[in-house]
């Protein structure tokens, strides 16, 4: 398998072409935004939460395959888990698209399908497009509204470091 095959995996295209939990919500308790200028991403992501839950997740906008499937990924990996496995999990990911290690047999199995993502490490230039969503998150669950960004010239935006 080449690169390019590697990195546009199956479930990858699969979650471009049929995007998961893409829309609004009725009911928002937090939200935050990220934009990425290089790429053209811009994503939006609202949770609601019951307790310590996030009890539905959902993000709209519009950006390249990896931006949308790992905003997809991500929305189906959180959904009903407590916010500080949310929180964990969003260090995973982080940890999965920048590091340069493969994955063991035990982290693909805790990651599921989100570690079809490891492939866009081959790729730096894409790695933000796969956390944009994933810092947006990130935002939400410390109850900010900045937009995440990935320029960190961009004046009055958070900025995203991968």
């Amino acid at each position: 398998m080449n690169m390019l095959d590697d990195l546009y995996q199956e479930v990858l295209l699969e979650h471009k072409k049929r995007p998961r939990n893409c829309g609004r919500l009725q009911c928002v308790h937090r939200c935050a935004a990220g934009h990425n200028p290089l790429c053209g991403d811009s994503i939006s992501v609202q949770l609601a939460e019951s307790g310590d839950v996030v009890t539905d997740i959902a993000f709209e906008g519009q950006g390249c395959a990896i931006c949308i499937a790992s905003a997809s990924l991500m929305t189906e990996a959180v959904k009903g888990r407590p916010l500080a496995e949310v929180r964990q999990l969003s260090a995973a990911m982080h940890e999965l698209l920048t590091r340069e290690a493969p994955l063991d047999d035990g982290e693909q199995d805790r990651l599921g399908k989100l570690a079809a993502l490891q492939g866009v490490r081959r790729f730096p230039s894409r790695i933000k497009c796969a956390m944009l969503g994933w810092c947006a998150l990130d935002e939400c669950l410390k109850g900010g509204a900045a937009t995440i960004t990935t320029d960190p010239r961009e004046a009055g935006h958070a900025s995203l470091a991968a």
